[in-house]
């Protein structure tokens, strides 16, 4: 499969999951005046002893990337829930994103009922569906989304209005223009290194997808970049059909790097991709550099990976974007049409009978 041709590529991707990716920086703008326009009603403009995202899969990872982009200022913890039920602290004076695209995950909809049960106050994140209506009935905030995306694709509308909606609470400063400068550079960042029409080693991206192809990835990144590695993890699995897995610095030097052993077979085929910021901490880029020496000796594949941009979130972001076309073009490689899931549509079925 030639990954310059676009032809070929077309072939594959039915559903022109490309437009969406080459369009993500768009999204960003689109999702910050869709946060500036949402006006926070008095009763949520308080002090919250928590905040808590509640939602599932693609739904989730915008919840992740706030976490991952805020923990450095807010005072208070973000938690994030993917389950039917909601941790014991979450109370009176927690704050609750509910974040379902489609309106119907139906563990969301659990936990948003438990979370009106214990009188939370709750920000609906959503395009659609049950939730929509029932933040109406019950006169939630309500942040409406544009329909028609596959979830994943939606992290732009998920992660900036939320990060707006904090600014505006108090527990972050106003992001505004992080984020506009952000998606500026996310589109610089894909003109010269991640769409299609650029060739050979400088697509960080395809280069990474070959090097992969047939193989085993296993991402890794500090813990400060626990949100990206999930993202890379998720979207091999929906987009490139593609099973991975991902730890983190510096808890992987304490156990993983030792099972890197056996089953021995197996192993031949994996291979180790690395995150890096310029800004992780001077002993975890250390120990990054031993992981990479103590791999490379023992003849397994590894990758690194470095974040590029000025501020964090232009940093965190390009990784995602990263990650993100090199799902793209693994899929392309596997002969697999990113946009559908069919097992993930297949379980839902099954879920309602």
């Amino acid at each position: 499969m030639n990954l310059d041709n676009p032809k070929e590529i077309a072939k594959i991707d039915t559903e022109s999951m490309l437009d969406l990716l080459a369009s993500f920086p768009r999204q960003c703008e689109d999702a910050l005046f869709i946060g500036g326009r949402t006006a926070v009603r008095s009763r949520y403009k308080r002090r919250y002893a928590n905040v808590v995202f509640t939602g599932l899969g693609g739904s989730a990872i915008g919840g992740d990337i706030v976490k991952g982009y805020t923990e450095g200022e807010a005072a208070i913890p973000v938690y994030i829930n993917r389950n039917y039920t909601l941790p014991r602290f979450v109370n009176k004076d927690s704050l609750v994103f509910a974040v379902s695209y489609s309106g119907n995950t139906e563990e969301t909809l659990s936990a948003y009922a438990e979370a009106k049960k214990r009188k939370a106050n709750i920000i609906v994140i959503t395009s659609n569906g049950k939730i929509k209506e029932l933040a109406l009935k019950n006169n939630d905030m309500l942040v409406a989304l544009p329909k028609g995306y596959p979830p994943r694709c939606a992290l732009g509308y998920s992660f900036i209005p939320s990060v707006v909606m904090l600014a505006k609470i108090g527990v972050i400063k106003n992001k505004n223009e992080e984020i506009k400068a952000a998606a500026r550079f996310l589109a610089g960042l894909a003109e010269r290194s991640l769409l299609p029409g650029v060739k050979g080693r400088a697509n960080i991206s395809k280069t990474i997808a070959k090097k992969i192809y047939g193989r085993f990835p296993v991402v890794y990144a500090s813990g400060r970049l626990e949100s990206v590695a999930i993202r890379w993890r998720g979207q091999f699995a929906e987009n490139a059909k593609t099973l991975s897995s991902s730890h983190l610095f510096p808890e992987m030097n304490h156990n993983e790097i030792v099972g890197w052993e056996n089953p021995a077979p197996v192993l031949k085929n994996f291979t180790t991709i690395i995150l890096k910021d310029s800004l992780d901490l001077a002993r975890i880029k250390k120990r990054m550099d031993i992981t990479a020496s103590i791999l490379k000796k023992e003849k397994f594949g590894v990758l690194e990976v470095g974040s590029e941009g000025k501020n964090l979130l232009e940093r965190m972001l390009s990784l995602v974007y990263i990650g993100d076309f090199t799902s793209f073009y693994l899929s392309i490689l596997n002969g697999q049409d990113p946009t559908p899931v069919k097992r993930i549509a297949y379980l839902k079925k099954q879920l309602e009978r």
